[in-house]
């Protein structure tokens, strides 16, 4: 995959963006002039600082550009990095691999080569660095279907909903939030106080949780309850 030649006022006023904590990026493309254009727009955007790709274990976002994203481009993006990355795929609009592996790879970002602009580049990096995920709409369809699918015939029939909960369990969380004792909580549900114990104890010891109250901090950061 190659870039095409992009002008200087384009790269230019691509430079021209508010000053703010600088973000790294790291770089990866077989092709030549494929990385040499990549890096070149990294390094003229204010807000980006190139790193080398041998260093990409520290940027904040590692960009790589591929002719189609594959299981050998998902061995690729391992090979790069080993710890927690957020990945910018830059692709042809070509993709087979499975995207819910993708994401757990750290894929945060998709950008097909034929929507290519600076401004698109940037503001992908930037989104993918502070947390976000930018995906066209084609993949976020896919990426939805996957996660029914998994929830269908994965979670579902162990009795788990999409955040990895039992009913029961999150039925528990929530009225230890709101105050109540077990054996309040046991007569609500319908349950006996020894099965009450063995939902929290089972949950906190499945999530690496210390005690009640971090398991309903938990419950109430992933907006579960």
């Amino acid at each position: 995959m190659s870039l095409r030649p992009f002008s200087v006022s384009a790269l230019r006023s691509f430079g021209r963006e508010t000053t703010m904590s600088p973000i790294s990026v790291a770089v990866h493309a077989a092709d030549l002039v494929t990385r040499m254009g990549l890096e070149g727009f990294v390094r003229l955007a204010s807000r980006l600082a190139l790193i080398p790709v041998d260093e990409a274990w520290r940027a904040d976002v590692v960009v790589v550009a591929v002719e189609n994203f594959d299981a050998c481009a998902m061995k690729l993006l391992r090979r790069l990095c080993s710890s927690s990355p957020r990945f910018l795929v830059v692709v042809e609009e070509h993709w087979s691999a499975d995207l819910q592996v993708a994401v757990e790879c750290g894929v945060r970002g998709v950008l097909w080569r034929a929507d290519f602009t600076a401004a698109r580049f940037t503001g992908s990096i930037v989104s993918v660095a502070e947390g976000g995920g930018d995906f066209p709409p084609l993949l976020q369809g896919r990426l939805m279907d996957e996660v029914q699918r998994t929830y269908r015939d994965v979670l579902a029939p162990q009795g788990l909903t999409a955040s990895g909960l039992t009913e029961r369990e999150i039925d528990v969380l929530r009225l230890v939030s709101e105050g109540f004792t077990v054996e309040e909580i046991a007569q609500k549900l319908r349950y006996s106080e020894r099965t009450v114990k063995n939902v929290i104890h089972g949950l906190m010891k499945r999530l690496n949780l210390r005690n009640r109250v971090h398991a309903v901090a938990y419950a109430l950061r992933c907006g579960l309850i």
